[in-house]
C-alpha cells in the first residue's frame, strides 16, 4: 500500500536526524524529511504527491554521503523507495 511506504519513507529520513550526519547532508535530510512527513500525513491529489515525491528525490540526489554508515543505509533504503513511488 503506497500509505504504508509513505511512512516507511519518512521513518528512514527521520531515522537519520538521530544519526551523527554530516552538516551539508543534514540539511538536504532535513529538507527531505519534512516534505516525506507531509506526505505521509496528507492525503493529497497524485500529482501533488507525485511532485513532492520529485522533491524528496532531488534532495537525496544531494546527499553523496552522511559520514554516518547507518544514515547511509537509510538514505539508501529511502531513495530505494522514492523510485519505486515514482516508478
Amino acid at each position: 500500500m503506497t500509505d504504508d511506504r509513505l511512512r516507511d519513507l519518512h521513518e528512514h529520513l527521520a531515522a537519520t536526524a538521530e544519526r551523527p550526519v554530516e552538516r551539508t547532508a543534514s540539511r538536504w535530510l532535513g529538507e527531505a524529511e519534512a516534505i516525506a512527513g507531509d506526505l505521509a500525513r496528507s492525503d493529497l491529489d497524485p500529482a501533488v504527491r507525485r511532485e513532492r515525491l520529485e522533491q524528496v528525490d532531488h534532495l537525496l540526489s544531494e546527499v553523496d554521503s552522511t559520514g554516518d554508515e547507518d544514515a547511509d543505509e537509510r538514505v539508501a533504503a529511502a531513495r530505494d523507495l522514492v523510485d519505486d513511488l515514482l516508478g
